[in-house]
Formats: structure tokens, C-alpha cells, sequence
């Protein structure tokens, strides 16, 4: 299967439709261009999706929802946080994580408890983990003031030099493979072991505004989605052989245990986790309010938006 380009495209249309026909008012969804988002996307056409699919970062995503480029996306939790008002989620998906999430580390040259006061440098590619640092480090480390810098050069980099510093992504993936960069903190087990409950990193964002306008294809997608990852983790072996073959620095097994760690749903642990970071993060002053949680209602329910 050919991986697709980045950038916005139309992944099927019918056959004798106009193509700007058919996708008038098509969904236009973010993918997170890491490994981590396969099981949502790589069987996602075969449900009958017809949209459009950008791929990015998640920074870039959440920048593209905020400005209305997308329509949904599944976007660092933080970005929901920053505009409840803005957006609805997507019942039952997330990108969290119950244990190690493997690809979110942080690395440094000495134990936490030996850092305080020292530059940390952060990846410039999230929101969320960035202020999961924070909370972990003010929350469970004491530490009063947090001295941090999105660098121009490549966080590899200073990591080589010494320095301590936040990977998400593939890139965490293999930094952590390669070795030689410090001690590896896994910032979703350090939240597990101190909280009991997992972390959410990403959830499905969609723009209020569509409410109004596209309920039912919003419902749907919540349904496709489902429908793909179910196929995804039937098919897990033959995609880890597939997409290990296409990124060189990662054996099949390794990338299969990496899916199976994640947790692709949103469920009422993953909710608790969630209340809970975005409390802790209002505590510290990373957020100035509360945030309701808000969702598409499911395609069954009677309830109406409001």
C-alpha cells in the first residue's frame, strides 16, 4: 500500500461524481504523522471515509483546528483544554496510555530529583506533554520554578551534548533505541505510578460549529473510526511487518508491543485521568479555567446539542 502524501487530499470519491461534488461538504480530519495514529488511519478509507486527511505534528494540528483548516482531528488534549467553548470530542477515542507510552520521554544527564533550576529543553512539536512535564515536576517533584526553551536546533542534539530534554513522537522512539542520551523518564508512567490512572495524550477534536451543520457525518466518523481500529488490531502482525519495513530503525515486534501498549479508547479511567491533568494543570497555572468535557452526542441518542 503507498503511505499517503502529506497535505490536504481526497482519498476516494464515487464513481461519475464530480469530485468537488462529493466533497462539498466532505469531513476534513488532522492525522498526528507518527506511528502512534495507524491503527485510526490505515484502514480508515476501506469504512467508506470520503474526506479529506492533513498530516502533521500534533502543534500543527491543533493550530490548523484553532484556525478552522480542520474540521477534526485527533489533537493533543491540550488544545481542548485551551478553548472548551471551541470544540466537542469524538466519544470513545483517544491516544492514551495505562503504563509506558514508550514515545513521550523525557531525557536527562541526572535523576529528576538532581535537576532543579537547570534549562530543559522541549520538542516544539507538542502541547500536551510539554505541560504534563510541568505538572509532574511541580505536582510530584516540588519543584517551584521550571527554566524551559523550545530550541531551534534539534533536541537530539543538546541531548548529545548533555542536556536535558523532551522527545515525543518517533522521534522519542528512536532516541530512546539509539541510547546514549542520559536517563529515560517515561513521562505516562511517571503519571501512572504517581496518580493510578492513565493519561490521556490526544483526543478526537472537532469544531463546535459543525454541530449545526454535519451531526450525522460526525457521528459516522465516530463509527468508522471504531470500525478501523477493530481491523487495524485483527491485523496487527502483518502492519508492524508493513510499516517496520518502511521506517528502518524499528523491528516488527517492537512496533506491534508499541501498539498494544497504547490505549485507543475513552473510557471512564481515561476520563478520571483526564479531569484529573486538567485540574492539576488549572492548580499550577498552565490553564485559568475549569474545562467541561463536551461530546458528539452517539448516532442512537435523543439528546440534542446544546
Amino acid at each position: 500500500m503507498k503511505r499517503p502524501v502529506k497535505g490536504l487530499f481526497p482519498w476516494r470519491r464515487r464513481a461519475g461524481t464530480p469530485a468537488f461534488l462529493n466533497n462539498m461538504n466532505a469531513l476534513r480530519l488532522g492525522h498526528i504523522d507518527y506511528l502512534n495514529c495507524v491503527p485510526f488511519f490505515h484502514y480508515l478509507r476501506s469504512t467508506g471515509f470520503l474526506g479529506a486527511v492533513e498530516r502533521g505534528v500534533p502543534a500543527q494540528l491543533n493550530a490548523r483546528l484553532a484556525q478552522g483548516v480542520l474540521d477534526a482531528s485527533p489533537s493533543s488534549c491540550f488544545e481542548y483544554a485551551r478553548d472548551p467553548e471551541r470544540y466537542v470530542l469524538l466519544p470513545g477515542h483517544s491516544i492514551s496510555a495505562f503504563g509506558p507510552v514508550q514515545s513521550v520521554l523525557f531525557f536527562s544527564p541526572r535523576p529528576l530529583s538532581a535537576l532543579e533550576n537547570q534549562r530543559l529543553y522541549l520538542t516544539g512539536e507538542s502541547a500536551t506533554s510539554v505541560n504534563l512535564l510541568r505538572v509532574l515536576l511541580h505536582e510530584f517533584y516540588g519543584w517551584r520554578q521550571i527554566d524551559t526553551e523550545v530550541p531551534r536546533q534539534p533536541v537530539e542534539d543538546l541531548l548529545a551534548q548533555g542536556k536535558a530534554g523532551l522527545l515525543i513522537g518517533d522521534r522519542a522512539l528512536r532516541a530512546r533505541r539509539q541510547g546514549g542520551v542520559g536517563i529515560c523518564y517515561d513521562l505516562a508512567q511517571l503519571w501512572v505510578e504517581h496518580t493510578g490512572l492513565p493519561f490521556v495524550f490526544a483526543l478526537w477534536i472537532v469544531r463546535r460549529d459543525l454541530m449545526t451543520r454535519q451531526l450525522a457525518a460526525l457521528q459516522q466518523l465516530s463509527g468508522q473510526l471504531h470500525q478501523a481500529r477493530q481491523h487495524a488490531f485483527a491485523d496487527l502482525t502483518h502492519l508492524a511487518r508493513q510499516y517496520a519495513s518502511e521506517h528502518d530503525w524499528i523491528a516488527p515486534a517492537e512496533l506491534e508491543n508499541y501498539w498494544r501498549a497504547m490505549s485507543y479508547d475513552l473510557a471512564e479511567d481515561h476520563l478520571a485521568g483526564l479531569e484529573l491533568f486538567f485540574t492539576l494543570c488549572q492548580r499550577h497555572g498552565l490553564l485559568p479555567h475549569q474545562v467541561p468535557l463536551r461530546f458528539v452526542p452517539a448516532a442512537d441518542s435523543a439528546a440534542q446539542f446544546s
